[in-house]
This record gives structure tokens, sequence and C-alpha cells, in this order.
């Protein structure tokens, strides 16, 4: 309780109700109006202000100026000059915005925050090549990014009547001459999914003073920026040939009437307070039923038009109710309590429910004991837990399996003697007292983890109930799995684990000792089409705590110059990227075909170790598995500092121990690369002192040595 107290007395202080008013170029500088209040008898009206790259932590700080209080509040302007700034960013690149008072000792930076969501219209294009744009993050936090100059497009009100759908909004091309606003064509193109321009409309030039923003000297005029449209949906269904296709965007164009030269083109936008909008149209080709909605992603609008059908319309409209039933708080607390209840009927004899990364692969520590057991150990029934989003990867084996959830599922977990998953399992679902629940766990533990980690920058949880909730699920677990007695001593205080631990080495490694061999590594890579005379990259980044859409769906930014290596080593190598999990992102590697691929779908990595000649990562543990083969491994760390001081920190000094080099740009990987063929692949110096802290368990026998001890209890 002593520590407790402690550390709530001496944790620093943060400025409230920081907002940023605006955001401008003027006079060959980037200038912000910002305005807080004085909340606290300690804060000072003397602050700074910075701008701190979000991936390699650099900080440029803004000169602080014109300072005017009105009671408790201050209003404030800072500045950067242009030359200083283009120096530091680049495109592509996303900057967050801190502001503290100059008494460090009792404050600590805060993010400046914002309360408008149109801040895109504080906008400005920056050194003719350049735009930076303001936006609001999911937290009510100011960040800006720097792209190339484009068109910004916004949706704020659909209406439809008689067949006939309105779009009202605006379009916005910062820094664009006053004196042509007048001249200016806004048209709204609607386009299939193959990019072909089906149709044109123009729209309606509407005045919006109120887009207009203005703080002292500091002011963007958009009140030229309004538009109004009409599309008439039997006109445009009309002309759209019999095999049509069912999705549309809808852009928006400006053009220069005057010169008759297209200013820009972008998708329209749909913010989140305006809903999917849907009518159905008679008369016309049969029922079509029209939609307009946005993507979840990119958040544009998409046009869709299909046919009516009645009978899959009330398909429709049943399945929508029963997921709403399901997922209705009372139907959820119903089916925690029948759990619960079966839960102390007698547990089915050799039962064992299987369970890898929440459903969604055949993969890891769990498939390893599956197989182990299914070979040597036929009379255990061996049922797999799936999300039904990934039953495509359990299709065609020879796998039983039941979907997460279903009734089926509550029947069979209830019941179940075991349970085996390397993931946590969801707190409500309650353990029965006839169940052994077996913890694989999924790595060696570079990152601090549960209980260890100073801060959690996850979202829908918080840094206190994330260590409570994941200490809770640890207390179920009977049997949990370590790689190493180094992993044993961090799992039994990072998890406040006091039972079972076995440690064995990772059953999943069983594989890179009994089918290393030229034979199986030649079926491999003729099983999924890879040449045989080219060497292989694996590239199998870990995710960022902090950057996500949503919770569970992480975004990662491929920072790898992929044109880059394909100049260097397309004759020579291709590239195979697994990304984690939990990342959500589709890559689009169509550009680099035959060079780059992209295998994070793929089931299990085990594999892709075998196949691969060179492993590439950062803070995965993968390498800690890649290490059993003692093959070369680079750690392509462009944000270390962030991730190291910021989201996890390290259990150990990462940069002195880790086996192989680390870099921070693709230039050094490739030099990196060059290097290792130089010394005939032969690993770093350090490597034998890595393989014996943290691979000596591992001989191809640990899957036998858990089964041993969990089922058969020798």
């Amino acid at each position: 309780m002593e520590a407790a107290t402690t550390v709530a007395v001496n944790k620093k202080k943060r400025i409230k109700r920081s907002l940023l008013e605006n955001f401008a170029f003027k006079n060959n500088e980037i200038i912000l109006a910002v305005s807080y209040e004085l909340s606290d008898e300690t804060l000072s009206d003397q602050v700074k202000i910075i701008i701190r790259n979000r991936l390699s932590n650099e900080e440029l700080n803004m000169k602080i100026f014109k300072i005017k209080k009105e009671e408790y509040k201050i209003y404030l302007q800072a500045s950067i000059p242009k030359d200083k700034l283009f120096k530091t960013i680049s495109k592509g690149k996303y900057w967050d915005i801190y502001i503290s008072p100059l008494t460090t000792d009792l404050f600590e930076y805060s993010r400046l925050k914002s309360n408008t969501q149109n801040l895109e219209l504080l906008s400005t294009i920056f050194e003719d090549d350049l735009l930076i744009t303001p936006y609001k993050t999911n937290k009510g936090n100011v960040s800006f990014k720097v792209t190339e100059p484009k068109l910004l497009g916004k949706i704020e009100q659909i209406n439809q009547k008689n067949g006939i759908f309105q779009i009202e909004g605006y379009a916005i091309y910062p820094n664009i001459d006053q004196s042509d606003k007048n001249d200016v064509i806004k048209n709204i193109i609607v386009r299939d999914k193959n990019h072909e321009m089906l149709k044109t409309y123009q729209a309606r030039n509407i005045e919006r003073h109120d887009l207009s923003q203005s703080i002292d000297e500091i002011s963007n005029l958009y009140d030229w920026a309004g538009f109004s449209v009409e599309i008439d949906l039997k006109e445009f269904v009309s002309q759209l040939p019999k095999e049509h296709p069912k999705n549309f965007v809808i852009e928006i164009e400006l053009i220069n009437c005057i010169s008759n030269e297209t200013v820009n083109t972008a998708r329209l936008k749909i913010p989140e307070k305006i809903h999917t909008h849907k009518y159905v149209l008679k008369g016309i080709k049969g029922k079509k039923k029209i939609i307009v909605k946005r993507t979840k992603k990119g958040r544009n609008a998409i046009f869709q038009v299909s046919d009516y059908i009645l009978k899959k319309e009330l398909k429709s409209k049943v399945h929508r109710l029963i997921r709403r039933f399901r997922s209705h708080r009372k139907t959820k607390q119903a089916y925690k309590q029948i759990f619960k209840a079966l839960g102390k009927l007698p547990a089915r004899k050799g039962l064992v429910v299987f369970e890898s990364f929440l459903g969604k692969q055949y993969s890891c520590n769990p498939r390893a004991i599956y197989e182990y057991l299914k070979e040597n150990y036929p009379q255990y029934k061996l049922v797999w837990s799936v999300d039904k989003r990934y039953i495509k990867n359990f299709e065609g084996k020879d796998v039983k399996y039941v979907k997460r959830f279903s009734i089926r599922w509550l029947f069979l977990m209830s019941r179940a003697q075991y349970w085996v998953t390397n993931s946590r399992f969801p707190l409500w679902i309650p353990k029965p007292k006839h169940t052994t629940y077996l913890q694989t766990w999924h790595g060696t533990p570079l990152k601090r983890l549960a209980a260890d980690m100073d801060e959690v920058h996850m979202p829908g949880t918080n840094t206190i109930k994330y260590k409570a909730n994941f200490c809770k699920e640890a207390s179920r677990w009977d049997y949990l799995i370590s790689p190493n007695a180094y992993s044993t001593e961090i799992f039994a205080r990072a998890f406040q684990f006091d039972k079972v631990m076995i440690e064995s080495g990772y059953p999943r490694n069983d594989i890179l000792y009994t089918d290393n061999n030229f034979t199986e590594i030649f079926k491999l890579k003729q099983k999924y089409g890879l040449p045989q005379d080219k060497k292989i990259i694996l590239y199998a980044p870990t995710w960022r705590d902090d950057q996500f859409y949503s919770k569970g769906k992480y975004k990662f930014d491929l920072d790898l110059d992929l044109s880059l290596m394909r100049e260097e080593f397309g004759d020579e190598y291709i590239v195979i990227l697994r990304m984690h999990y939990l990342v959500a992102e589709n890559l689009d590697l169509s550009p680099y075909e035959g060079f780059a691929y992209d295998y994070s779908q793929h089931e299990d990595i085990r594999e892709l170790y075998l196949i691969s000649d060179i492993l590439m990562t950062d803070y995965s543990s993968v390498f800690f598995d890649y290490a059993n083969l003692r093959r070369p491994m680079i750690f392509f760390v462009y944000d270390i500092e962030n991730y190291r001081d910021k989201l996890r920190g390290f259990y150990f000094d990462f940069e002195k121990t880790a086996p192989g080099p680390l870099v921070k740009t693709t230039a050094e990987v490739i030099n990196s690369i060059r290097e290792f063929e130089d010394n005939d692949f032969a690993v770093p110096d350090n490597f034998n002192a890595f393989y014996d802290k943290f691979c000596y368990l591992e001989n191809g026998s640990a899957s036998k040595q858990v089964v041993d001890k969990v089922f058969l209890n020798k």
C-alpha cells in the first residue's frame, strides 16, 4: 500500500483544457494559436510548445509570442520558421503537438487538445510540395500529418426524396488564390471500383462563411468551399449496363474555369455522425436498393446499387436481429449463466479444446501439442475453437473445429477436460473446476509484460485495468510453458503466476530441429510456389500499442522501401512479409509482384522460418525462435527510442544483446545483407552467448515433455 501511495504523490501533473484555436502558414512561418486555462495554482503562464515526430521522437521547439490573458484563460501564439521545419519534416510522417509549463519539476508534457472536428480546414501547403494537415485523434489530441498537396472534401448532409439524393458539404484546397475562388467549378464524379468514370454532376457553389477561421492576423477563408449537388437515382440506374458493378466511389473535383485546368480531385469523406442512407428504387429494371455509406478505414463515401430481393432482405433483417439479440447485455448474461451451470456437470473425459491467437490461426504451441497428441494418443477428442471470420484457415484440413461463442462451443468449452491456448480467454468465461487450463504463451519476452509495464497505450483499457484483468486471467491457469529460465522468472512475476511452470522450450520449435533439412525445405518452397534458386528474406515485425484503428485492430506503416530493395536484390532474393496477427493492414504488394509476398495470413510462421535465409524483424519475439536455426538476423528498428522509452520498455539491453545488426534505414538493411554475404552468412560473435541463454532447452522434444506433464502426469 505504501508503494502505491508513493506513486500517486510523485506523479507529475499535466496541463488540462489546452486547445488549438488555429493552425496556419504565414510570413514564412507555421503559426499556432493556442489557449489554455490556469486550472492549478502552481501553473505558470510561461509555457513551451514542441512538435514531436511520432516514430523517431525528434523534437522541435516553437517560439512563444503574443501572450494575452483573460482572467484564468491565456491565449498565445507559437511559431517555427519554415527553414527550420523544412529541414526536419518529410512526406508521410506524423507529428504530435505537446504543451508544458517551464516548471518541468512539477509538470510533464501533455498533448494539445482540440474542440473542433474540422481541423482539416486549418491545412496549409508548405514549400509548394508538402501539405500539412492537422487532425483530431480518437482521444481528442491534436496531431498533423505531412503529405503531398491534395484536395480535402467532406459530406456534411445527405437528403433523399422521390429518388433524388441531395448531398451537401465542402471541398477545400489550401492556399488557393482567393481572387480565383469565384472561378472554381466543383464537379461530383461517380466511378466504379475499376476507377472508370460513370457520371459527372456539376455542383452548385454554396457560400460558407462558417468555414472561415480567423484569430488576429491568422486566417483561412473558405467561404467559397461549400457545395450542393442533386443525383437523380432513376437516371443513374437506367444508364448502368446490365451486369453493372455494385460499388461506386464518390469524388469531388475542382476545376479552374479560367484556365480550364483541374486543380485537384479527391474522394469525399463522411463523418461518423452521418449514418448509412438506404433507398428502394422502383420502376427501373425492377426494384433496386441504393445505399450511401462510408468505408471503415478511409471513411470515404461509397455508393452501392444492387437488386432488391424481398426474400434476401427479410433474411438479412432476421440475421441483424439475431446479431442484435446476441450482443444484448441480457443475452450475454444469460449465456454466461448457462456456461456456468453446464460447467458444474461432469467433464467429458479426454475432450481437449485448442485455440491459437483468439481463434484466428491453426498455429503456434497449441498446434504442436495438438499434432503430437493426435499422432501418439488417438483416444483424446481434439477440437479447435475458431473465430468464424477465420474458418477458411481450418477448412480442408483433417481438423475438427467449432465456431467460437456458438451454442455448440458453449457445450464443448464448459464440459472440456482440458483447455489449451497461447493467448488469453475472455474473463467472463467461468473456468469449471474439472477443467485443466494449459497456457502455452507465444514468445520469449523482450518487451515488458502485464504487471511489469509502466504504462498501457492500448485502446479500450487503461494501465490499472489492463494489469488487473491480465493477472486475474493468469490466476486461472494451471500450467504455463516457459522456453527458458530467463522467461520463467519474468512470467512468474509479470503474470503473478504461482502454479506449475513447465520449463521445456517451446513445442512450436520442435519442427525447427526435426525438419531443418534440404528435402523438407525444398518441399515447402514447392508447396507455396516460391523460387528454388533465390534466397528468402523474411520480414516479421511486431505491432505498436499506440497505433490502432480500434480495439484489437492495429495500424502498421511499412517504412521498408521495397522499391529500393527490389532494385538491389531483385535477381538474387525474394521478400516475404509476415505481419503480426493483431495488425489490420491489407498490404498492396502488386507493384512488387515476383519480389515481395504477403504471407500475413499464413497459418504458421514455423514453415516460413525454415525456408528463409535471413530474418528481418524489430522487437518481435520471433527472433528468439529463429535463433534455433543459427541463421543471420537483421533488426529494423527505425522507432527504437519511442518503442523502448515510451511504449513498452525492454527487459535487457536489446541494443547490446541483439544477435544481429540494428539498423534504421533501408540503405542500412541493404548494407547488412551484403555484409552477411561477404561472411558466408555467418552469425555474429555474440550469437553463441545469446543462444546459450535463450535456446539451450530446445532439441525437438518440447511437445513430448508438455504432454507427459499435463496429460499423463509423468
